[in-house]
């Protein structure tokens, strides 16, 4: 009885979350629709978020609600049909392909890496590189040196200890890259044939991976980014098929994997901690990642503003696919500015700010080290720098149309600035200071 019970328990949570959300149909191109006046939203700042994604070089953007689409929007020649690349956003479907691997007795991440693509493929000595597993290498703690010259090299020569496996947390491209050669060995097939028969084909995505210098990258287009999305927020389950019955990997992929930094899964970020590290820098960073964005947020992020936002509690999932050169390899800033405007959309405070957002004010350089820029100020502003905790070091009146501040009498960390204008409207920017 004990045993019924629970396959009965189980059968109902899964399709009562199921039935809470809605799932395209595997192939042709409906998708149901909500209006953003149906959900009470204040659809009037839509044109702001259009204009400011239009002004960052977006190509795609949308936004679902309970799986239907309340906002979709291509810009410039860029079609629904037209592929994009996802950058390092395509590092959470990798992940995802890991564990679909282990769940199907492939392998364990728990394993080392060298038992799958053979001894040396590191220039570490064999005891070093015996540490490294494959979890390891979805938690970017492999402990080689991420400031090589190419950290993206794949090459024995390129990957150069640093530190033990798992002492150590760096943003390194290399190590993740060669989770595939580890997928191909270990199941025997090409990347691109695992990834359609285990992920694509049961989501109805397309999109396919290509070999560009040292990296795989995934192209597709930006409703299939929205399909892993989806799914990712069912919990790997799509409308009613459970795609990944590996629980432990999905809980452990989108929660905090190591102590290290704190805002990192199995590459995927994490938002809502107390603290986190970001690509190149080896500094912890007081505070959530997004502040503007819902503490529960997981995200893919890539180059060039590729990203994948997923609010399982709130049944959100957003989709940005673009250029965007200033937003670094891993566009954070950039995605809590979306969140800024798209907290004024819902007529929400979903984040730590309720102000309305100028989105023609830039802060140059973000992370600041000696100084920083503030452009697009007028006359007449008012500028108070807090720390992320809300204590403020310093309030100003603008005169000018940018003004410059120095860093030196700032810790490192992350600060928060707020900018009233003479019409008492208020915008909040993330600053990270670094020395």
């Amino acid at each position: 009885k004990k045993i019924i019970t629970c396959i009965l328990t189980c059968l109902l949570t899964n399709i009562g979350s199921a039935q809470s959300l809605y799932f395209p149909p595997l192939t042709g191109n409906a998708w149901d629709t909500l209006s953003p006046a149906s959900l009470g939203w204040c659809d009037q700042y839509l044109d702001t978020l259009d204009d400011y994604l239009a002004s960052n070089n977006t190509k795609a953007f949308l936004l679902l609600k309970d799986g239907k689409m309340v906002h979709e929007q291509y810009f410039g020649t860029f079609t629904r049909d037209s592929l994009w690349y996802w950058a390092s956003a395509a590092k959470t479907l990798t992940a995802f392909a890991v564990g679909m691997a282990q769940q199907q007795g492939y392998l364990s991440i728990t394993d080392t890496t060298s038992s799958y693509i053979g001894n040396g493929w590191t220039s570490c000595t064999p005891l070093q590189e015996e540490k490294i597993t494959i979890w390891h290498q979805l938690t970017m703690t492999s402990g080689l040196d991420d400031q090589v010259p190419d950290n993206h090299c794949t090459l024995d020569t390129c990957l150069v200890y640093k530190a033990d496996a798992g002492t150590r947390w760096a943003y390194h491209n290399a190590p993740y890259t060669m989770l595939d050669t580890v997928i191909e060995s270990a199941t025997g097939m090409a990347l691109n044939t695992w990834v359609t028969t285990r992920i694509k084909q049961p989501t109805g995505m397309d999109g396919f991976f290509i070999n560009i210098d040292y990296n795989n990258v995934f192209y597709s287009r930006a409703r299939s980014m929205a399909r892993f999305g989806l799914m990712i927020l069912n919990n790997g389950n799509w409308n009613g098929t459970q795609v990944m019955t590996d629980t432990n990997f999905f809980n452990a992929m989108v929660n905090t994997s190591q102590n290290l930094n704190e805002s990192y899964g199995y590459l995927w970020w994490l938002n809502g901690k107390s603290s986190f590290m970001v690509p190149g820098f080896q500094f912890v960073f007081n505070g959530s990642l997004n502040p503007n964005a819902p503490a529960d947020l997981i995200m893919a992020l890539g180059k060039n503003g590729q990203m994948l936002n997923v609010v399982p509690s709130q049944n959100l999932v957003y989709v940005r696919m673009g250029n965007a050169p200033g937003a670094g390899e891993v566009p954070i800033t950039f995605n809590d500015s979306i969140w800024s405007i798209l907290n004024q959309v819902m007529c929400t405070s979903t984040g730590m700010n309720s102000e309305v957002s100028n989105t023609s004010y830039t802060l140059v350089p973000n992370p600041a080290h000696h100084a920083f820029q503030i452009n697009g100020v007028a006359p007449g502003d008012v500028v108070t720098l807090m720390s992320i905790n809300g204590q403020r070091w310093m309030e100003t009146v603008v005169n000018d149309s940018h003004v410059v501040f120095s860093t030196g009498t700032l810790g490192q960390g992350v600060y928060v600035l707020r900018i009233r204008n003479k019409e008492g409207f208020i915008t909040t920017k993330k600053l990270m200071v670094v020395h």
